[in-house]
């Protein structure tokens, strides 16, 4: 990835696992999402804002200071999971593991060979090349624990009756998988859904949110409190409480 996209992927990363209201830019010790406003960092927040990965959410101004706050939007949670996939991090690691252990051997036995006197500078070369390849590894480990992990096929009764289900469950896993922590409030789960399901309505999505919750493919969590509700409409009510979050 060139130093743009470099740069888009980490804002979005850190907008996702840590969600709310975030500053664009970076101003003195104040934290942002993008370092300034020129160069790579400016490019790639022109082009989270222009895509459609962050949303400007507010406007503060004081004096000739404006100061623009942002939200990551479904988009922007599918351009991570792009970028950063299970698949696309096993495609990395298994050309780096393959010129690895075809150059270690043949590099060390020559460096030994030619360069006896720098012996001990050899061996703490090769301890470094051995992390590299054991944080490698624990690349390869995660990003197969999640392959695992991904959702089994929906049951047919479930998928006939809801066909934008299995698109629900993979947007929650991706979203897990980019490294959100907190579940899903469900407006945002509903406006991913809406691009692939346009004829989607709130009371067939609460519908089948039940019942993917009775059949444990995802999980309905309630609000701590009112502050937690800015979507009322989108919530579920279960008895005294009121449902406004999905993980998997």
């Amino acid at each position: 990835m060139d130093r743009v996209t470099d740069a888009l992927v980490e804002a979005l990363r850190a907008a996702l696992t840590e969600p709310g209201e975030r500053r664009l830019y970076r101003s003195g010790k104040l934290a942002g999402l993008f370092a300034g406003r020129t160069g790579a960092a400016g490019q790639a927040a022109a082009k989270a804002l222009g895509d459609g990965l962050l949303e400007v959410s507010r406007t503060e101004t004081k004096g000739k200071v404006v100061t623009d706050w942002v939200r990551l939007t479904p988009r922007g949670v599918e351009y991570l999971h792009e970028h950063e996939s299970p698949v696309r991090a096993l495609q990395e690691v298994r050309d780096a593991l393959r010129v690895n252990q075809e150059a270690i051997p043949a590099w060390l036995a020559d460096m030994r060979a030619n360069l006896r006197a720098l012996d001990d500078r050899l061996a703490a070369d090769a301890g470094k090349w051995l992390q590299r390849l054991e944080a490698l590894t624990r690349r390869v480990e995660e990003a197969l624990a999640r392959l695992e992990a991904a959702t089994p096929l929906l049951p047919p009764d479930l998928s006939e009756a809801h066909p934008w289900a299995a698109d629900a469950l993979g947007y929650l896993d991706r979203r897990r998988s980019g490294g959100a922590a907190d579940g899903c409030p469900l407006p945002e789960l509903f406006t991913a859904l809406r691009p692939r399901h346009p004829e989607l309505s709130v009371a067939d999505f609460h519908d089948g949110l039940r019942r993917l919750h009775e059949r444990r493919s995802l999980r309905l969590r309630p609000a701590d409190g009112p502050a937690e509700l800015p979507q009322p409409e989108y919530a579920l009510l279960d008895g005294g409480a009121v449902l406004y979050y999905a993980t998997r």
